[in-house]
């Protein structure tokens, strides 16, 4: 990466652009393009970003941006390859951890809790066969009692 930067540097120099002006023309921040032309690689959150900036850089500076990133592909494959499996496998191990933590520590709502619905819907659905029930109890009264004063109505008219 410090192979890159300073090809990017000395580009930048010789053209004779200052570095607040490639900032300014960019859009890009200052500290940015210093941590990039300085080979700061640890400074940036996300390779995206960076390979995004690279290539504008690059292209700002007139240089072949394809081969910029296919340099800087290979410099992260070489960096990330030397990296001991042990601490891969630790830092995948950590990571798992924190997954879990985060999983345990979050707060579950009664409307996202899965069992309580399904608890719940079982209860919903006693009350809704209970209803259906009682309606049905009171439709077979009013049929019953309906039909006794129906019979009793038709009495009292004939007579």
């Amino acid at each position: 990466m410090n192979e890159i930067g300073e090809l990017l540097r000395t580009t930048r120099e010789n053209t004779g652009v200052s570095l607040e002006e490639a900032s300014s023309d960019l859009g890009i921040k200052t500290l940015v393009l210093e941590n990039i032309e300085n080979g700061n690689i640890g400074c940036f959150k996300d390779i995206f970003i960076l390979k995004d900036d690279l290539t504008n850089y690059a292209k700002y500076l007139g240089l072949d941006s394809k081969t910029i990133i296919d340099d800087f592909n290979d410099y992260l494959f070489e960096y990330t390859s030397k990296i001991p499996i042990d601490d891969i496998e630790k830092a995948i191990m950590e990571q798992k951890k924190e997954e879990n933590k985060e999983v345990k520590e979050k707060v579950v709502s009664p409307y996202t809790n899965s069992i309580r619905r399904r608890g719940k819907l079982w209860i919903i659905l006693y009350v809704l066969i209970a209803v259906i029930m009682l309606f049905i109890v009171i439709w077979a009264v009013k049929q019953i009692t309906g039909n006794t004063s129906t019979n009793n109505m038709v009495s009292y008219i004939e007579r």
